[in-house]
């Protein structure tokens, strides 16, 4: 029987440079794809660990993962197939809206000696034109874009990101159980997909390209509506589109704010067919 792999193991391991190459990852650059997530309300390490499950222990990808948007540069891109965008476009000038994951006021908050830094601010937009326009040429040119979740409100100051990911975020009711309806079960992304059902924010985007990329739309079947912040009130958005721009490929997936919605296995199931896609291997 093979021991067990704990916390201590790890970090004896990693003390020795004993730790075994499965759990290494991958060698920056030699990865099929490069993966810029996590923001203040969606923590990189449930991403990190979501994809990592589906996509590279079960699937075929190799990811490297990191936080860091500096990295997105057209020289950088040209190093990987795919580029996953799982974070949202704002960078808060103090680091954090509020104090993370806690939103009693700030005069809750206990430290002696007082905090010095100062925070909770206003925000700006981290991806420049530049970064915006590298990524429209590295797809037109052959790469793939992979965006999730709340990646659309990036696209809503740069104008380059927007014409190739297709679409804003408008905003989201709170977190409940919606249905993810394949409406087109013949393209290779949704493929013997199943509609499925998660517990997650159900994002509304304002989708700009053709209705026929739309592979899925997110339903609420509970009789619940939300009105966003374009005015429209509904029970449903799109929630999964794929299309082709220039040589490369683009595939939008909405439902990921939990990692229980992100390890649905009919959604599973979905983002591997994407892999698949996306490399032009289907």
């Amino acid at each position: 029987m093979q021991n067990p792999v704990t916390r201590r193991t790890l970090l004896r391991a990693a003390a020795t440079g004993l730790v075994a190459p499965s759990l290494r990852s991958a060698t920056p650059g030699n990865a099929t794809a490069f993966a810029l997530c996590g923001d203040e309300s969606h923590n990189s390490d449930y991403i990190r660990t979501a994809l990592t499950g589906t996509l590279v222990e079960s699937g075929t990808l190799s990811i490297d993962f990191t936080d860091q948007e500096n990295l997105l540069s057209y020289d950088h891109l040209r190093k990987y197939k795919i580029l996953i965008m799982f974070r949202d476009g704002r960078r808060y000038n103090n680091g954090y809206w509020h104090q993370i994951y806690w939103n009693e006021k700030s005069d809750k908050i206990v430290s002696e000696p007082p905090i010095q830094r100062k925070i909770g601010s206003d925000f700006q937009s981290w991806m420049t034109q530049e970064q915006g326009k590298a990524i429209k040429q590295w797809v037109s040119e052959g790469g793939a874009l992979w965006a999730f979740h709340n990646n659309s409100e990036a696209s809503i100051s740069n104008k380059d990101y927007r014409e190739v990911e297709g679409a804003i975020y408008v905003g989201h009711p709170p977190i409940r159980p919606f249905k993810v309806k394949i409406v087109n079960p013949d393209h290779p992304v949704t493929r013997g997909v199943k509609d499925f059902v998660v517990t997650d924010e159900q994002h509304y985007v304002v989708y700009d390209k053709d209705p026929k990329y739309v592979l899925a739309r997110s339903v609420n079947e509970s009789g619940l509506d939300y009105t966003d912040l374009a005015g429209r009130k509904s029970n449903t958005a799109e929630a999964v589109w794929a299309y082709d721009y220039g040589k490369g490929r683009v595939c939008f997936m909405a439902p990921g704010h939990m990692i229980s919605a992100l390890w649905n296995p009919e959604y599973e199931k979905m983002q591997r067919n994407a892999a698949k896609w996306l490399l032009h291997e289907t």
